[in-house]
């Protein structure tokens, strides 16, 4: 095992905190433009007047929908919490967006069901698609998915279509579902009567939070995030039919969970630069859980790799990574942090802690415990912050330095407003122009424009 190791300071205005980066940090953002924003961020986060979102100087943001209003289709309201969303080119020069909704069967404003995308009646959560015209005003919202539960991230396919992850592992016959949950689905943003709604079983059933497809090889990568020890798993799917293009997820494939020989918890390595040679992929039992969850199952005598709240997971350059929003040893992990990203570079098969954070202090700071993560136009990473009360976007620059991005002031905080108001489904436009992204509770869908070269 090799390590690399610089230790930094993250700062976000007036505020630091401990992280860690490898040595090889442009690995990290390999993909980015070459004409990217001067190190150390775009300055200040300014109050709103108006006591929604702060942005530095020279940003503006415009509010695309907002749960409870009527969705511009005219099948219902725009559904509650907001959540994992991805944005592809529409016609004319405009964006498309596909919008997940995180609702569980106590939403305020379930998904909509329609006719034809519904999986299960009893399902509240699904997907939105909002089309914006090239002057980025939203010319029509509708239901991409309806009838499933606790979609929460998920991740765009090489071909242009979004995979919404089911964050559940609730059967037929609980919570008031007609059928099992955990699953991930197809949806296609053009036309989303073309995928209805057709679980694809084969990725296995287990509380998805994001995915992120190979590019060459069209391997499917997947993360689990799971509350309770032991934790998640990293997968991997093998598909029948490789970069087959729509619905060719249908026709099958093997699942596989990631084995690193000798950790059997991820959150014990603590040195950014740490290197696993080799690692292995071991074959799920059951991937549909019929009788035990995928990360209880027996994978053999050595054992498999478990992770806590293992979250975002992207595609960038030679590389698949996906994060760790924490670990507490509280909760019965090896050891505790506030974030890791980790990446896996599958020709070598070879595993490196990219990125740290903390734990060098027990204060919520911007930077700690990442979520939804992208690749920013500047060459480094945009991550949305979890947690109850978490209110920043953040960016981390090739040099290492985290620097606030925008900042949430809506409701929060004041007598009876929800606690959780965190951001999600961070993405930009295919021109890297706007950076578009969901507040989770109020659901607010948001576009943000600036210098961001």
């Amino acid at each position: 095992m090799s390590v690399t190791r610089r230790q930094i300071l993250a700062r976000t205005g007036a505020s630091v905190a401990g992280i860690a980066f490898t040595g090889a940090l442009a690995d990290l953002f390999t993909g980015a433009p070459a004409t990217a924003q001067p190190l150390g961020g775009y300055g200040p986060l300014l109050p709103d007047p108006a006591g929604l979102l702060d942005l530095p100087a020279g940003f503006s943001y415009r509010v695309l929908s907002r749960e409870g209003e009527p969705l511009r289709s005219g099948e219902g309201a725009v559904p509650s919490h907001c959540d994992g969303m991805s944005a592809f080119a529409g016609p004319r020069g405009g964006v498309r967006l596909v919008r997940n909704h995180e609702n569980r069967p106590e939403a305020r404003h379930p998904v909509p069901l329609v006719p034809g995308l519904v999986y299960d009646r009893g399902g509240k959560g699904g997907c939105t698609v909002l089309d914006l015209d090239a002057s980025g005003e939203v010319r029509s919202e509708r239901v991409g998915i309806a009838g499933t539960a606790v979609n929460c991230a998920g991740g765009p396919t090489p071909w242009g279509t979004w995979l919404t992850c089911e964050e559940t592992e609730d059967k037929a016959g609980t919570k008031g579902y007609e059928r099992d949950h955990g699953f991930v689905f197809e949806v296609d943003p053009a036309d989303p009567r073309r995928s209805g709604a057709v679980p694809l079983t084969a990725l296995g059933r287990f509380a998805h939070e994001a995915v992120a497809v190979d590019p060459y090889t069209g391997i499917v990568y997947e993360t689990e995030d799971a509350f309770e020890h032991p934790f998640g798993l990293f997968y991997r799917f093998l598909p029948e039919r490789p970069n087959g293009g729509p619905g060719s997820l249908r026709a099958g494939g093997t699942l596989e969970a990631l084995r690193v020989p000798g950790v059997p918890d991820l959150s014990v390595v603590r040195e950014a630069g740490t290197v696993f040679e080799s690692v292995e992929w071991v074959p799920v039992p059951d991937p549909q859980a019929t009788g035990t969850p995928l990360r209880f199952q027996d994978f053999g005598p050595g054992g498999i790799t478990h992770a806590q709240k293992l979250e975002g997971c992207y595609w960038g350059g030679q590389s698949v990574h996906f994060v760790s929003s924490f670990a507490r040893a509280s909760d019965g992990s090896g050891a505790t942090h506030f974030g890791q990203v980790w990446k896996y570079e599958p020709r070598a098969r070879r595993l490196t802690l990219a990125v740290v954070f903390g734990p060098d202090t027990d204060v919520r700071l911007p930077g700690e415990s990442p979520d939804n993560i992208c690749l920013a136009p500047t060459g480094g990473l945009m991550v949305c912050e979890d947690g109850a009360g978490a209110q920043h976007v953040f960016g981390v620059d090739r040099r290492g330095e985290v620097y606030p991005v925008a900042r949430g002031r809506q409701d929060v905080g004041k007598p009876g407003a929800p606690e959780w108001g965190e951001f999600a489904g961070v993405t930009f436009s295919p021109d890297s122009s706007t950076m578009y992204v969901n507040c989770y509770e109020p659901g607010t869908t948001f576009a943000v424009t600036g210098p961001w070269r």
